[in-house]
């Protein structure tokens, strides 16, 4: 199977963005990919965190969900739309969900974000939780390729890449991590937290990132890339905005699995 991870420089105009996100989508699909993953806030990057309680959707009602929906059917893939802001009951708060569409349209899952980002080096500072509300569970969903293989595929967000936990809780065969990624710790962690994951999990990890300087000022790291469970990069983008195409295989997973049966051998 065909995936796509898709590396964006989001800014303050939804309807730029979602433009951006269709015509990348579209190189995805027709370069045969099945499933496309979006990076997180791929729909918006405004001036100041709250920017974002403006655009915050109800479940199954609104401009990106519809969005998301279109795309899969008109495209035919699976499409996870990186996170976008979703109302909480907390008017000030917003959950950052990641959705995911089958071919037809239909969102199979939603994951809400666990970790709230928090990071402060005397010169940039960042804390999430100002404006978000944390997830409380861990999310999965099955999906069967063109040619009928099924795939269990673990979602998570960003920060997540940091809680080894969560991972080994999803027990999947795919693990998404759509992210925007500072540049400053996405230099130093990215690809070996990425690979880290890949490698203790056994499993494929397509981690589609925002790469570049946003309109807002921002910097994020990009890199966005196809990770098999070995730990080797199948494919990378690394700045600004593009596709990191790779194919992934079910017989490389169970040979890796059965060569080096770690996940048996786990105690606990």
């Amino acid at each position: 199977m065909k995936v796509a991870a898709i590396q964006m420089v989001s800014g303050i105009s939804l309807d730029a963005n979602l433009s951006e996100a269709l015509r990348l989508l579209r190189q995805a699909a027709q370069a045969g990919a099945e499933l496309a993953v979006l990076p997180e806030y791929f729909c918006f990057m405004g001036h100041k965190d709250e920017d974002k309680l403006l655009l915050a959707e109800q479940p199954g009602l609104g401009t990106v969900q519809d969005f998301l929906s279109d795309a899969a059917r008109d495209l035919k893939m699976w499409v996870v739309g990186g996170t976008l802001p979703m109302a909480v009951p907390d008017p000030t708060h917003a959950a950052n969900a990641s959705l995911a569409y089958n071919p037809k349209g239909q969102c199979v899952t939603r994951y809400d974000k666990i970790h709230l980002f928090r990071y402060d080096n005397g010169r940039e500072a960042y804390d999430e939780s100002v404006v978000l509300q944390a997830g409380e569970k861990t999310e999965a969903f099955e999906m069967h390729d063109r040619s009928g293989q099924g795939w269990r595929v673990g979602m998570s967000v960003c920060y997540d890449l940091r809680f080894a936990e969560l991972y080994k809780a999803l027990a999947a065969q795919i693990l998404l991590v759509p992210a925007a990624f500072t540049y400053t710790t996405g230099q130093a962690h990215w690809e070996v937290l990425l690979r880290a994951r890949a490698i203790e999990n056994q499993a494929f990890v397509i981690a589609s990132a925002q790469g570049g300087t946003h309109e807002n000022g921002r910097r994020t790291w990009g890199h966005s890339m196809v990770i098999d469970p070995w730990g080797e990069v199948l494919a990378m983008h690394a700045m600004g905005p593009g596709v990191a195409l790779a194919e992934i295989d079910m017989a490389r997973l169970d040979s890796v699995r059965q060569q080096l049966p770690s996940l048996q051998h786990r105690r606990l």
